[in-house]
């Protein structure tokens, strides 16, 4: 693919970027701006790679390109396989870096590290055909329903969301506890219903998950509010009758709204690396993935699986978690996520 191709296309940067916003919403917090505030999300973000970075290691920098032979095409794929960029992935960016320098239109050691980094900020955004990176929160009420494993952070991740969508945003949110299989879910996403200032749907322990979405979804319309966020079971992807149920509740849901849910969110455990890619996809098999959030990457050498579920899988990673404070989920940026990577 030669260079013109890659689509530089803009990515959400904040919470106003990233939602498309019903008429009339009027956000209480300002956009980010090019200043000292936007290299302040940067320098954090950097922070938080720097265990992807390290597993990088001294491999990815301006004098790996002094000599360009077989070795230092080699030496770069380990690095960004270390990283669980993923093998295909890597095979491409690395063919294509490696041509585009024989053929002379990249030359010199810092040209080629910028270049690697535009071409995996480029995979980021999904390539040739960029991804549709934007939440519509327009409809009346606009439902996201939220999956993934156990322990991915997947509650933790909606009451951060309901937070932000109220308190940045200036949209109503009322949360369904349809996980009523953990003993603690339900009583740990009213806790932060109540952090976040929003009401909470819940059924009793044990209950049906799918009544519980259907019940959450019809008092969001009765109520008026802006976004229903349904927090779904806990599962692993191997298990085939719970991810069978996981299409049932989303059955369900679009039974009482038509065209609900409007976004899936899948919740994925950056620490699991290739673990994780197996879990988008097959999650994405059970029912339509519309993003990913991509939890712990404070804590992490394999933060270079967000390249690997958008260039293998072809699912936009939307949100971003590095750390436990409501400030460190955040809108995934692609340029600003390879930037953090190299430099």
């Amino acid at each position: 693919m030669p260079r013109r191709a890659i689509v530089a296309a803009a990515m959400a940067r904040d919470w106003n970027q990233l939602f498309i916003l019903p008429e009339g919403a009027q956000p209480t917090a300002a956009p980010a701006e090019e200043g000292e505030q936007r290299r302040g999300f940067f320098r954090r973000l950097r922070q938080n790679l720097s265990k992807t970075r390290q597993a990088l290691g001294a491999e990815i920098q301006a004098t790996l390109f002094e000599t360009l032979d077989d070795e230092t095409w080699e030496r770069l794929e380990e690095a960004l396989i270390m990283a669980d960029v993923g093998a295909t992935t890597t095979a491409k960016v690395v063919m294509q870096l490696e041509q585009e320098a024989t053929a002379g239109q990249v030359e010199g050691g810092d040209a080629l590290s910028a270049r690697l980094q535009e071409l995996l900020a480029a995979i980021a955004r999904g390539g040739d055909e960029p991804f549709e990176d934007r939440i519509d929160v327009t409809h009346t009420p606009t439902v996201i329903m939220a999956v993934g494993v156990n322990g991915t952070g997947k509650t933790t991740t909606i009451g951060k969301l309901a937070w932000h969508l109220q308190q940045e945003l200036g949209l109503s949110v009322l949360l369904g506890a349809a996980d009523t299989f953990r003993a603690a879910a339900v009583e740990q996403l009213a806790g932060w219903a109540e952090r976040a200032g929003c009401e909470i749907v819940r059924g009793p322990e044990g209950a049906d998950p799918g009544s519980v979405a259907f019940e959450a979804v019809k008092q969001g319309r009765e109520r008026g509010v802006d976004v229903v966020i349904v927090d779904t079971a806990g599962r692993l992807h191997t298990q085939d009758d719970l991810m069978a149920e996981l299409t049932k509740v989303r059955r369900v849901i679009s039974k009482q709204l038509d065209g609900a849910p409007h976004e899936t969110l899948l919740t994925v455990d950056s620490t699991t690396g290739q673990n994780g890619l197996r879990q988008a996809k097959l999650f994405s098999e059970a029912v339509p993935v519309d993003g990913i959030v991509l939890t712990k990457l404070d804590g992490t050498a394999k933060g270079g699986i967000a390249l690997a579920i958008a260039s293998e899988l072809g699912i936009p990673v939307k949100l971003i978690g590095v750390g436990e404070a409501l400030e460190d989920l955040r809108p995934f940026d692609a340029d600003d996520f390879a930037r953090a990577l190299l430099s």
